[in-house]
């Protein structure tokens, strides 16, 4: 059992899982209090900016390209080479960070694995302590797998490259305590994987690689380049020795593209379109201004306007300057029992990434191993090369305007429940310890239960008109919550408990005066 205790300032949580005295070892943890110690205080006063800018947000200020910066998006410089076994992702698959899906994924025949300890994963304390031995096993090529029935599950002598994805800025890690307060859970998820497997990727000859979530301003990113050049230097490794991928999933972030990618330019090599948390983020920051009510879900397509222009404008902005423009996640899973339903979901995800290869992005992400073969097909046939960073897009970039264009609200009861059916069941896994749960033949992460909750807050506040007349609200909310609760229970799929728990947080959120940010901070709150 690990009980205690890098320093007198740094406390760890116990625990019994086997590997974790190696993983919480007396150095790891001293160099996770020394990130804390440098970085948690700038990162806490970067949050607090983010709650001044929602203000003006609030009170009709509309986002816009920085003038201050503008000398950076106008000359030409770029970011640093890509490394060899980065230059070609053009599938890329991704997953939490539990034994099966990670064997599974590096098997897949994907280009890239992105292991995820954010939306993916629910962060209970041994989910992100095995996580973390699961990865260094994977590394160290130990890891295996046998499953209840008795598969066994290997490593294959060629697998796909290692992306580890640690959580936003926002999000603490109780359970690893330093100088009695919680560490960002994004030092602790980054710092732990970098100090066991950074020497041991780069004689693999590949490297310590990251997948870096809800950024919303390249100062933030700044913060990120800071702690890779601390963490370099502790651990005697070359500048450049980390490379990342930023997700540009928040407003915010659309509007600072080109410098965030000059705050990060030693280091980073591409930016990847997370289009879901990027529909959140768009309701999130506009959730008090009834002129940008968006309509249901299912109508928010990428190639709705204001989303195909954010698609084109990252296209154009990572291919000036060198570095990968990765296109979004397929949702979809195979449809085992019903082959029309399956060709129908496989026909969306061919739609999608006949859309991005065209468009010019080098990449795609898939969440399921089944369709890493559709999404190759795909990109092998418009894509020849490793990728097209000589591709820009033929239209001109998009705009404010554009970036900003509500389409036309069409708010439907159907829209609703399965805001409220989707929502409650992925809540109920979360809280479950699962963050990745599969509703509906579509693989959901946190990001489904956000823009989910977010709409209803949103339709709610404002008193959306529904296609019968009736008007939104609380009310109306709440008492479909409690028939979908209803519907739920028998399933038995999740611990009656645990689903009335997703409940009681769902209606807490729906009813908030204000909007909370992240469902995921008081979610945290209920789970060990």
């Amino acid at each position: 059992m690990t009980d205690v205790i890098d320093r007198p300032r740094a406390v760890a949580a116990p625990s019994t899982l086997p590997s974790a005295g190696e993983i919480l070892s007396d150095d790891a943890l001293g160099f996770l209090a020394e990130l804390h110690e440098r970085f948690d205080t700038r990162r806490r006063e970067l949050l607090a900016a983010r709650i001044e800018r929602q203000k003006r947000f609030d009170a009709g200020d509309l986002p816009d390209f920085l003038a201050e910066t503008r000398g950076i998006r106008e000359s030409d410089w770029t970011v640093a080479p890509i490394p060899r076994d980065l230059l070609d992702r053009r599938v890329e698959i991704t997953g939490p960070v539990d034994r099966k899906m990670i064997i599974n994924a590096l098997n897949s025949g994907a280009n890239v694995f992105m292991a995820d300890f954010e939306d993916a994963n629910s962060p209970t304390w041994e989910n992100m302590i095995q996580g973390q031995i699961n990865l260094t096993q994977a590394i160290d090529r130990e890891l295996g797998f046998t499953s209840e029935e008795g598969k066994t599950y290997e490593l294959k002598d060629k697998t796909a490259v290692l992306f580890v994805r640690p959580r936003g800025w926002h999000l603490p890690e109780k359970h690893f305590v330093v100088d009695g307060e919680a560490s960002p859970g994004a030092l602790f998820d980054f710092g732990l994987f970098f100090f066991h497997n950074a020497k041991a990727l780069l004689e693999r000859r590949t490297g310590p690689y990251f997948y870096l979530p809800k950024l919303e301003s390249h100062l933030e990113a700044r913060l990120w380049n800071d702690a890779f050049l601390w963490a370099q230097k502790e651990l005697g490794l070359p500048r450049g020795t980390i490379r990342a991928t930023v997700l540009i999933e928040t407003l915010p972030a659309a509007f600072e593209m080109h410098e965030i990618l000059h705050e990060l330019r030693d280091h980073v090599v591409g930016l990847n379109c997370g289009r879901w948390d990027y529909i959140f983020s768009f309701i999130k920051k506009f959730a008090r201004r009834p002129e940008f009510v968006l309509p249901d879900r299912a109508q928010l397509a990428m190639t709705t306007h204001f989303l195909r222009s954010y698609s084109r404008l990252l296209i154009e902005t990572c291919h000036r300057r060198g570095a990968h423009a990765m296109g979004g996640m397929a949702a979809q899973i195979p449809v085992k029992d019903d082959a029309a339903a399956n060709e129908a979901a496989l026909a969306k995800v061919r739609a999608d990434k006949v859309r991005e290869a065209e468009d010019g992005h080098d990449g795609t992400w898939v969440a399921h191993p089944g369709l890493v073969p559709v999404a190759r097909d795909i990109f092998d046939r418009l894509m020849p090369g490793p990728n097209q960073l000589d591709k820009l897009p033929p239209e001109p970039s998009a705009g404010p305007g554009d970036l900003l264009r509500v389409p036309e609200v069409q708010v439907t009861e159907a829209g609703l429940r399965v805001n409220l059916d989707v929502g409650l069941r992925y809540l109920s896994a979360w809280l479950s310890g699962n963050g990745c749960v599969p509703i509906y033949n579509l693989m959901e992460d946190a990001a489904t239960a956000e823009i989910s909750r977010a709409q209803v807050w949103q339709w709610a506040r404002h008193g959306a008109k529904l296609e019968d007349g009736r008007r939104v609200g609380v009310q109306l909310a709440r008492q479909l919550l409690a028939q979908e609760l209803d519907r739920l229970i028998p399933e038995e799929r999740w611990p009656a408990e645990r689903c009335r728990l997703a409940a009681e947080l769902y209606g807490r959120l729906i009813e908030a005066e204000d909007f909370p940010p992240f469902l995921t901070e008081p979610a945290y709150e209920l789970i060990d």
